[in-house]
């Protein structure tokens, strides 16, 4: 059972940045995913960005393309989102997610993933 910790949200300004983190825990992480979704006020959970824990590929939404970038630190065992140049619209409850499909960076979907952690406000003020 993977245990996932998010961290490192809060109220910032238009144009700055965050860095989230997500510490796993329970297992060794080898061909697996991980994601960053982010569910905003009355809209349906999303995508944000995902990787492939092993080779390191990523995806991300088009809409943070060019301003997140999510990484790993393999002996940490965690996964961060830097966010940087935020916006309004960012504003959102951000959860981390594994799956246990090393392709589900690719094209992430919900349901793709099984375990999900207990989620961090990230709120941008205009």
């Amino acid at each position: 059972q993977v245990q996932l910790v998010e961290s490192g949200g809060g109220l910032v300004q238009t144009g700055d940045s965050l860095r989230l983190s997500c510490a796993a825990s329970g297992r060794t992480l080898g061909n697996d995913a991980l994601g960053w979704f982010r569910q905003a006020p009355g809209k349906e959970r999303e995508v944000v960005a995902a990787i492939n824990w092993r080779a390191g590929n990523t995806y991300y939404t088009d809409s943070v393309k060019g301003r997140f970038t999510i990484s790993r630190d393999n002996a940490k065992n965690t996964v961060y989102l830097q966010m940087n140049s935020l916006k309004p619209e960012d504003t959102a409850v951000y959860y981390c997610a594994f799956s246990t499909r090393g392709s589900a960076w690719y094209r992430p979907r919900l349901f793709d993933y099984g375990h999900w952690g207990q989620g961090t406000q990230v709120t941008v003020s205009s």
